[in-house]
Protein backbone atom coordinates (compact mmCIF):
# COMPACT_ATOMS: atom_id res chain seq x y z
CA UNK A 1 0.00 0.00 0.00
CA UNK A 2 1.35 3.59 -0.79
CA UNK A 3 1.13 6.15 1.67
CA UNK A 4 1.99 10.11 1.45
CA UNK A 5 4.17 11.53 4.61
CA UNK A 6 3.43 14.92 5.05
CA UNK A 7 6.80 16.38 6.71
CA UNK A 8 5.21 19.36 9.15
CA UNK A 9 7.42 21.93 10.83
CA UNK A 10 6.85 22.67 13.55
CA UNK A 11 8.44 26.35 15.39
CA UNK A 12 7.90 25.27 18.91
CA UNK A 13 9.22 22.36 18.77
CA UNK A 14 12.47 23.78 16.68
CA UNK A 15 13.46 24.81 19.92
CA UNK A 16 14.80 21.13 20.29
CA UNK A 17 18.43 20.48 21.10
CA UNK A 18 19.42 19.00 18.11
CA UNK A 19 20.87 15.00 18.69
CA UNK A 20 23.01 14.31 15.27
CA UNK A 21 22.33 10.69 16.15
CA UNK A 22 19.13 10.78 15.03
CA UNK A 23 18.31 14.01 13.25
CA UNK A 24 20.56 13.00 9.80
CA UNK A 25 17.51 13.06 7.18
CA UNK A 26 20.25 12.28 4.57
CA UNK A 27 21.10 8.72 6.40
CA UNK A 28 17.12 8.28 6.85
CA UNK A 29 16.40 8.78 2.98
CA UNK A 30 19.58 6.60 2.18
CA UNK A 31 18.03 4.18 4.47
CA UNK A 32 14.79 3.85 3.03
CA UNK A 33 15.80 4.61 -0.67
CA UNK A 34 17.84 1.54 -0.33
CA UNK A 35 15.36 -0.99 1.30
CA UNK A 36 12.54 0.55 -1.64
CA UNK A 37 9.98 1.47 1.06
CA UNK A 38 10.68 4.84 -0.20
CA UNK A 39 9.43 5.50 -3.20
CA UNK A 40 10.53 9.65 -3.99
CA UNK A 41 10.07 12.61 -1.46
CA UNK A 42 11.43 16.03 -1.99
CA UNK A 43 11.69 19.01 0.67
CA UNK A 44 9.26 22.24 -0.06
CA UNK A 45 9.59 25.89 -0.22
CA UNK A 46 8.55 27.75 2.86
CA UNK A 47 4.53 28.10 2.87
CA UNK A 48 5.24 32.10 1.90
CA UNK A 49 6.07 31.12 -1.96
CA UNK A 50 2.99 29.44 -2.09
CA UNK A 51 -0.03 29.57 -4.55
CA UNK A 52 -3.76 29.17 -3.64
CA UNK A 53 -6.17 28.13 -6.31
CA UNK A 54 -9.81 28.49 -5.65
CA UNK A 55 -12.70 28.42 -8.33
CA UNK A 56 -15.81 29.85 -6.28
CA UNK A 57 -18.95 30.75 -8.15
CA UNK A 58 -17.23 30.31 -11.71
CA UNK A 59 -14.51 32.39 -10.69
CA UNK A 60 -11.03 31.63 -10.59
CA UNK A 61 -9.56 32.67 -7.22
CA UNK A 62 -5.45 32.51 -7.05
CA UNK A 63 -3.71 34.02 -3.90
CA UNK A 64 -0.25 34.10 -3.28
CA UNK A 65 0.41 32.16 0.19
CA UNK A 66 -0.80 29.39 1.90
CA UNK A 67 -4.61 28.55 2.27
CA UNK A 68 -4.77 28.72 5.90
CA UNK A 69 -2.34 30.72 8.38
CA UNK A 70 -0.80 28.24 10.44
CA UNK A 71 2.23 28.17 13.09
CA UNK A 72 2.55 24.86 11.15
CA UNK A 73 3.31 23.88 7.57
CA UNK A 74 3.82 21.13 5.50
CA UNK A 75 7.77 21.08 4.83
CA UNK A 76 8.28 18.41 2.97
CA UNK A 77 6.90 14.55 1.59
CA UNK A 78 7.97 11.12 0.90
CA UNK A 79 6.11 8.45 -0.54
CA UNK A 80 6.27 5.01 0.62
CA UNK A 81 5.33 1.29 -0.32
CA UNK A 82 4.83 -0.40 2.84
CA UNK A 83 3.20 -3.68 3.61
CA UNK A 84 0.68 -1.86 6.02
CA UNK A 85 0.03 0.72 8.43
CA UNK A 86 1.99 -0.59 11.15
CA UNK A 87 5.14 -0.50 8.92
CA UNK A 88 4.66 2.86 7.62
CA UNK A 89 4.49 3.97 11.22
CA UNK A 90 7.52 2.26 11.74
CA UNK A 91 9.36 4.35 8.85
CA UNK A 92 7.86 7.64 9.87
CA UNK A 93 8.48 7.82 13.31
CA UNK A 94 12.39 7.36 12.67
CA UNK A 95 12.22 10.54 10.50
CA UNK A 96 13.89 13.12 12.53
CA UNK A 97 10.95 15.76 11.96
CA UNK A 98 8.85 13.27 14.12
CA UNK A 99 11.10 14.48 16.76
CA UNK A 100 11.39 18.44 15.63
CA UNK A 101 7.53 18.85 13.92
CA UNK A 102 5.24 16.43 13.01
CA UNK A 103 4.56 13.10 10.45
CA UNK A 104 1.59 12.57 8.87
CA UNK A 105 0.61 9.18 7.04
CA UNK A 106 -2.11 9.11 4.54
CA UNK A 107 -2.58 5.77 3.02
CA UNK A 108 -3.56 6.65 -1.31
CA UNK A 109 -7.22 7.00 -1.67
CA UNK A 110 -6.85 4.86 -5.00
CA UNK A 111 -9.69 5.23 -7.98
CA UNK A 112 -12.46 3.03 -8.44
CA UNK A 113 -11.86 1.52 -12.30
Amino acid sequence: MKYMMLIVSDPEAADRPSDPAVDQVEDWVAKHDSSGKRLMGQRLHPPESATTIRRRGGELLVTDGPFTESREWIAGFDILECEDLDEAIAIASSHPMSAAGAVELRPYWPYES
